[in-house]
């Protein structure tokens, strides 16, 4: 019966380990996206981009089609949003982060855009991987 006790408190805390690990590349990766609404709310676009993997492999989805690469998401978010009128003051909304597998999680959620534009929102999914101990989006697809 002993055994068995010690088996079960052994099993819960290695649950508990795991339990932790996850809730804390959570909150890294919710770390991760509130930096990127303090400098889209700056109009700090390169400073937004600091989320992404700044490779040419890193690939984004949206309206436009997809674009691959660090610098051709960055232009284009230059393009689309060339003044603080269009990019306005961002807001994310996260509805689930969920791990897909080691180093892994996709974020879903929704992004509002405060603007004298014109408001804008609209849903996205993005992946996260731990890429040399940070957390970057290596996907995007938002629409």
């Amino acid at each position: 019966m002993k055994k068995l006790f010690l088996f079960l408190c052994i099993l819960g805390s290695i649950a508990c380990n795991a339990q932790t690990g996850v809730n804390n590349d959570k909150e890294a990766i919710l770390a991760v996206m509130n930096l990127q609404e303090i400098a889209w709310n700056n109009h700090d676009m390169e400073g937004f981009m600091k989320g992404y993997w700044k490779n040419d492999s890193l690939k984004f989805y949206g309206g436009g089609g997809l674009t691959k690469g660090w610098e051709n998401t960055l232009n284009n978010y230059k393009k689309g949003y060339p003044t603080k009128a269009e990019s306005g003051i961002l807001e994310f909304v996260i509805n689930d982060v969920s791990k897909i597998e080691d180093n892994t999680y996709w974020v879903m959620g929704e992004y509002h855009l405060t603007r004298d534009v014109g408001n804008a929102n609209g849903v996205f999914i993005i992946i996260f991987k731990k890429i040399n101990g940070e957390w970057k989006i290596i996907a995007d697809m938002s629409c």
